[in-house]
């Protein structure tokens, strides 16, 4: 009985590669894409999982050939960045839109001014500046907030991403927690 040739051996690290093609990572972008619309809260109307795993793709697919991923979990970690300034440009484009896009901003009542900006779009974005802050002084703690809390990456893959040890990313991950609750803490 002749053995298989080398290329007919199964790939070791198949499991690990990025996937061969959109109609593969769909299902997974659509989990990454509902957890993050449920991390976001009620306050992006307009946005579903389907629009935003779409909106996602329509920014991915113009850069797709100069993309170049070394496994399954840096391209789902990038994609969960890119679900996220998704969510954040909306929120801010819904913002503007609230307060007439630049016109001039006129109530007749204090109560209807109070119910035109939602606290969680405010929320959003100050927790968008935080994460952007700290990506600035700590690089590495913003990438594993990015894929535990944007992509839901478990710590063993977040390590096998960043070339980390287990323990290594849930001190990170502790850290980073703090830093962002004391920036988000602050008026």
């Amino acid at each position: 009985m002749p053995t298989p040739a080398p290329q007919d051996a199964p790939d070791a690290n198949a499991d690990d590669q990025p996937p061969a093609s959109w109609q593969a990572a769909y299902p997974e972008l659509k989990k990454i894409a509902r957890a993050r619309l449920q991390a976001a809260g009620p306050g992006t109307p307009g946005l579903n999982t389907t629009a935003l795993v779409h909106e996602s793709f329509l920014r991915l697919a113009g850069r797709v050939d100069t993309l170049h991923f070394d496994s399954r979990g840096h391209f789902y970690a990038y994609a969960a960045r890119v679900m996220r300034s998704v969510i954040v440009d909306l929120v801010r484009q819904q913002a503007t839109d609230r307060r007439g896009g630049g016109a001039a901003h006129v109530t007749l009542d204090t109560v209807l001014a109070d119910g035109l900006a939602g606290p969680d779009d405010a929320e959003a974005l100050r927790v968008d500046e935080a994460l952007s802050t700290l990506a600035t002084v700590e690089p590495r703690l913003a990438q594993v907030v990015e894929m535990r809390y944007f992509a839901g990456m478990a710590d063993a893959e977040i390590a096998q991403v960043l070339g980390l040890t287990d323990r290594t990313v849930r001190r990170d991950w502790d850290k980073a927690r703090l830093l962002l609750r004391a920036m988000l803490s602050q008026p």
